[in-house]
């Protein structure tokens, strides 16, 4: 029986998932690791704490499903995208801590390209506004603020790379240096029209193309790991940033298909076939997957914060315990009380792009307390999911776009926060029977290119939906919720 070996590096955990030859899961280990927050608005990992958890992660599962690396036909690889670490070429030790999708410290040098004039031509060729978000500004920040690093960038000491390229290039010794389409598209340094790194922008932010993985197909040849790892070499088949191996394993393969994630933070993507659509509405044009050297494309609206609120509730107010008691406080709410949470921690993203507002409460009474709060955050995430879905279909009209709408993700897993998504949007959410859709969809990847998992079509025949949420607010009161959140968000970007 051939096995499949899926890492789903994240941005707060690292997982690892065995599927059988089935693609059913048999054995899973996941572990937390440190977030560094230096200053406001800078978020930062150690590169040493993904690569530990990775290993750990990996051992822990082969363990508890009873397998070796023998049994392992290929490894699939999803991660946390734009997240960006420059290593030394010779020791593979990073220079400096990986910064984080989140981190908004080049939101300056982003006003600068912004006000120099240069956004029309690289939204033209990379599909994405200029914004702290993407890998290419926080590469530049390295570069500038680690003593001697563009010099010795200049001289092919140093790589970049996504997450994935760096577990890449760990697991294999060094031995591969490679991207595949997807998260080479979060960079805003690849031209995803033509297929390449674009030296223009390279050149624009000083940035040698030599520091740059090869970027691939989702399903190719990733070399293989080094023996010490796992026991024996075992080949990396398949890649996918999180969000597009998410739609991978929502089986949307066709055009006008849709899903959103929830994560740390929420991410929806809407399949636009072989056409990259420019969105009118400030949403991304991006990569959806590419496979035998065809790209698919997709627009994305990205929400910054989603689960992480949650957290924000349990760690930073301490009013809860657990990220699972915040459906029991919602239903536990003052019915009466119209609190409006905007949880701007670290900017707007789409449709907005606000990367200097932070968070902003309303509503507030006496008598507001975690049960309001909770219900508050978990509707944020409601209200940002409608405002992608508004954009999108602006820029999709004519595309016969599903009225369903696909979710997976932690907070996918509550009923009442799910609930509220189907009211506010006012059309039905899908939730799928197999939720780990992340780590399905690398795990796909890698297990179709090895040959022992089924065609798109054939997987797409097996996804199955486990609970349908139907809309059942009067349309009257989704408009007045709706607007109090609009007003909301207008309130904090003024302040």
């Amino acid at each position: 029986m051939g096995y499949i070996l899926a890492i789903d590096q994240g941005t707060t955990s690292t997982r690892c998932m065995i599927f059988d030859s089935a693609m059913a899961i048999v054995a899973s280990d996941q572990q937390e690791f440190a977030q560094h927050f230096p200053q406001s608005g800078w978020v930062e990992h150690n590169p040493k704490d993904l690569w530990d958890t990775t290993l750990a992660t990996c051992r822990g599962a082969m363990k508890r499903a009873g397998v070796t690396a023998a049994d392992i036909t290929a490894i699939g690889i999803t991660n946390q995208r734009e997240t960006t670490v420059v290593w030394d070429k010779a020791t593979g030790e990073p220079i400096y801590n990986a910064i984080v999708w989140q981190d908004r410290r080049t939101a300056d040098l982003c006003r600068d390209l912004r006000d120099a004039g240069h956004e029309q031509m690289i939204t033209e060729r990379t599909g994405l506004r200029i914004d702290p978000y993407f890998s290419s500004t926080k590469l530049s920040w390295i570069l500038d603020h680690v003593d001697g690093a563009r010099a010795r960038a200049a001289n092919g000491e140093l790589l970049f790379g996504t997450v994935d390229s760096y577990l890449i290039w760990k697991l294999t010794g060094g031995a591969v240096h490679a991207t595949d389409a997807t998260n080479a598209a979060r960079t805003m340094l690849y031209d995803i029209r033509k297929g390449r790194w674009s030296k223009t922008i390279c050149d624009l932010l000083t940035i040698p193309m030599q520091m740059l993985p090869e970027v691939k197909d989702c399903a190719a040849d990733f070399g293989q790991t080094q023996a010490e790892h796992f026991g024996a070499p075992i080949p990396i088949c398949g890649v996918a940033g999180d969000q597009q191996a998410a739609t991978v394993g929502q089986a949307c393969f066709k055009p006008g298909m849709m899903k959103s994630t929830y994560g740390t933070g929420c991410f929806a993507l809407l399949n636009t076939g072989d056409t990259p659509v420019t969105s009118e509405n400030r949403l991304l044009t991006t990569i959806a997957y590419q496979l035998d050297g065809k790209p698919t494309f997709a627009l994305e609206g990205s929400i910054f914060v989603a689960g992480a609120v949650v957290q924000w509730l349990r760690d930073g107010l301490q009013v809860i315990g657990d990220a699972a008691e915040t459906q029991a406080l919602a239903l536990q709410a003052d019915p009466n009380q119209n609190v409006v949470l905007v949880p701007a921690f670290v900017g707007l993203g789409a449709p907005y792009w606000n990367a200097e507002c932070r968070g902003a409460a309303f509503g507030l009474t006496r008598s507001t307390g975690p049960a309001e709060l909770a219900k508050a955050a978990l509707e944020s995430v409601g209200y940002q999911t409608r405002d992608l879905l508004d954009a999108m279909s602006a820029d999709w009209q004519a595309s016969g776009v599903q009225p369903t709408l696909r979710v997976d993700g932690g907070m996918s897993e509550s009923n009442w926060a799910m609930q509220f998504l189907a009211d506010i949007i006012g059309a039905p959410v899908d939730r799928p029977e197999i939720r780990e859709t992340t780590a399905l969809g690398a795990a796909w990847l890698a297990g179709m290119h090895a040959g022992i998992y089924p065609d798109q079509a054939a997987f797409a025949a097996q996804w199955a939906c486990e609970t349908e949420f139907v809309p059942n607010m009067a349309d009257a009161a989704r408009q007045d919720k709706y607007a109090s959140w609009k007003k909301a968000v207008q309130a904090t970007m003024n302040f």
